[in-house]
């Protein structure tokens, strides 16, 4: 009897396992046949169970049931196995052991169950689907789909499961065969709008553009009021370069929906492609000014607009789309994101900022959004502004070296210098890994540790820079100005300011400063000449001031009044201005 070959074979694998004899090489090849071969139903002539034992079957199944309902399929599967034994030519069962290895992910040991089920009984449609899903989980497509095919020829009443078969055509792209499937759909149920949509989709894979514009126009024919079907027509047409065409569904469509913000913005890019600039622009502001028009697409049309820009032609309309956008998501932190990136590309960098602002006041988990707002401070010039948005983000992101960066370079435009080089020194041990960035940080820290005296802290980092930046301008240009002030090093500051004149030769202020180095080594007629070079193209307080120094030097007393005296009207010269002017006298 089946159950007894069954208890042999279990018995021969455990025997293998116990022995760990030779044979044991290739005991998982065995073992797996040998599950296999138990787990396969074996039909056979048996003589008709007795009442006794149908009962002793029913009794097994129904337990067996009850631990699948609570989805304990390994304990199912054990009961129905053992109402198999008594009962295997019952087609219930034989469905009821294929299903519960189907939940335990064995299709392979499903399959022969669910065989087994179709054959003792043909009428009944769930052992069909069941094995069809068994042949779909296996990649066995044409099997799957005549499990459906024999399913509808041996079941009465069965058409509903032509659905599943068109699906299943229509998953492994056998086009064909669901049309097929369509037709005797729609032969045996009539004309349905879902057909028309899925023709239409089929013909679309196919390349047959002509057919899936008629299903469309079908579609329209029986839908007058369905505006998606306009819009697909539309995008059908304008597919193939039937921009006409396109544009009339459209305009049937928001005679249907006046205001659809879809309909209006394909008649945007309608418009645009025949070169109709007004009528376009006139569309997508119409479909921006609908709040229905969700904030993604909205996001996602400005993104296109940006990467167009600096571009004058759509600059004005991309503006008045942002205002748009964020008068109808007022709540929505992306409205003022993408209008600062806008804002920040046509140089309106004030209301870029203040947008960003909004922006993180509604969501302030995005780095980059506050990146541009110290960004930003700081190209306009507002350190105080600088320093209290690099401190807030600090909050957020304290480990973001940059935001050290902002933090202290505003401190030290506003003089706080403690405070400028506390916030350097933190960022720059934070930027040990980012070799640019730490230069930034010792640029900066030298400023900040001149203006506060420590003059080898400043030197040290100023010498970093230059060691992996030779021709770096901002330390060229401040350590030597600064090694003059200070009567230090002048020919180190002599070396820096000449190698930095030869680099940038109409810079006034890199004149300047190498004529002040040489103003300090006494060497007032090199001085003048370079002073003479920078007054010609700047008339910067400073250097006028500079420049009536040296003429000073030189014996020429009344031109270096006169000198001074234009560097008053500027009203940034020195403290000494005042003195010079009224004494004619050289003060440092």
């Amino acid at each position: 009897m089946t159950t007894f070959r069954n208890l042999i074979l279990a018995s021969c694998c455990l025997a293998l396992v116990a022995t760990g004899e030779s044979t044991a090489q290739s005991s998982k090849k065995k073992a797996k046949a040998a599950r296999e071969a138990a787990a396969a139903p074996v039909q056979q002539q048996t003589p008709a169970p007795s009442a006794h034992d149908r009962q002793m079957s029913e009794a097994l199944f129904l337990d067996g049931m009850k631990y699948f309902m609570l989805e304990d399929y390994q304990q199912a599967l054990q009961l129905f196995q053992k109402a198999y034994t008594i009962t295997p030519n019952n087609a219930a069962l034989n469905y009821k052991i294929g299903e519960t290895y189907l939940q335990l992910k064995e299709s392979a040991s499903a399959m022969p169950f669910a065989q087994a089920a179709v054959k003792l009984e043909k009428k009944n449609a769930y052992y069909y689907l069941l094995l069809a899903q068994l042949h779909s989980e296996q990649k066995q497509y044409d099997a799957a789909a005549q499990a459906f095919n024999d399913l509808l020829q041996n079941v009465p009443n069965s058409d509903e499961y032509l659905f599943n078969l068109a699906d299943l055509y229509l998953a492994q792209s056998q086009y064909d065969n669901a049309l097929r499937t369509y037709d005797r759909i729609e032969k045996q149920f009539g004309d349905m709008e879902q057909l028309h949509v899925n023709r239409q989709q089929i013909y679309l894979r196919q390349k047959k553009v002509d057919k899936a514009i008629a299903e469309g126009e079908l579609l329209l024919k029986t839908n007058p009021t369905e505006i998606n079907y306009y819009l697909a027509q539309a995008e059908l047409y304008n597919a193939i370069q039937r921009t006409d065409e396109a544009i009339a569904t459209l305009n049937k469509a928001l005679k249907v929906e006046p205001n659809n913000p879809f309909a209006h913005l394909m008649l945007s890019d309608l418009s645009r492609q025949k070169g109709d600039i007004a009528t376009s622009n006139k569309e997508v502001k119409l479909a921006f000014a609908n709040p229905q028009l969700d904030i993604d697409t909205k996001v996602r049309i400005l993104v296109d607009f940006i990467r167009q820009l600096p571009n004058p032609q759509i600059e004005s309309v991309a503006l008045e789309l942002v205002d748009l956008t964020i008068q109808n998501h007022p709540s929505e932190a992306k409205a003022y994101a993408v209008a600062g990136d806008l804002q920040t590309i046509v140089g309106k960098k004030e209301a870029a900022r203040d947008n960003y602002i909004k922006a993180v006041a509604l969501d302030n988990s995005h780095f980059k959004i506050w990146q541009q707002i110290v960004l930003l401070d700081a190209e306009l010039e507002q350190p105080e502004a600088l320093v209290k948005h690099a401190e807030q983000a600090l909050e957020l992101f304290p480990n973001q070296a940059v935001f050290w960066f902002y933090s202290g370079t505003g401190h030290l435009i506003t003089k706080n210098f403690e405070k400028a080089v506390k916030s350097l020194e933190y960022g720059k041990r934070l930027s040990g890994s980012e070799p640019a960035l730490v230069t930034q940080f010792n640029m900066q820290l030298g400023d900040g540790y001149n203006s506060l005296k420590e003059y080898k802290k400043s030197d040290a980092a100023y010498e970093e820079v230059l060691a992996v930046d030779a021709n770096n301008e901002h330390v060229l240009n401040n350590y030597s100005y600064f090694l003059s002030l200070r009567n230090e090093k002048l020919d180190r500051a002599k070396e820096m300011s000449e190698r930095l004149v030869k680099l940038h030769p109409n810079n006034p202020t890199y004149l300047d400063t190498y004529a002040w180095v040489l103003y300090k080594s006494g060497n007032y007629t090199e001085a003048r000449k370079y002073l003479e070079q920078a007054v010609a193209i700047s008339d910067d307080a400073t250097l006028v001031e500079h420049y009536g120094d040296v003429l000073y030097k030189l014996g020429k007393h009344e031109e270096a009044v006169s000198q001074w005296q234009k560097a008053k009207l500027k009203g940034e010269a020195s403290a000494f201005i005042d003195r010079k002017i009224k004494d004619k006298k050289l003060y440092e």
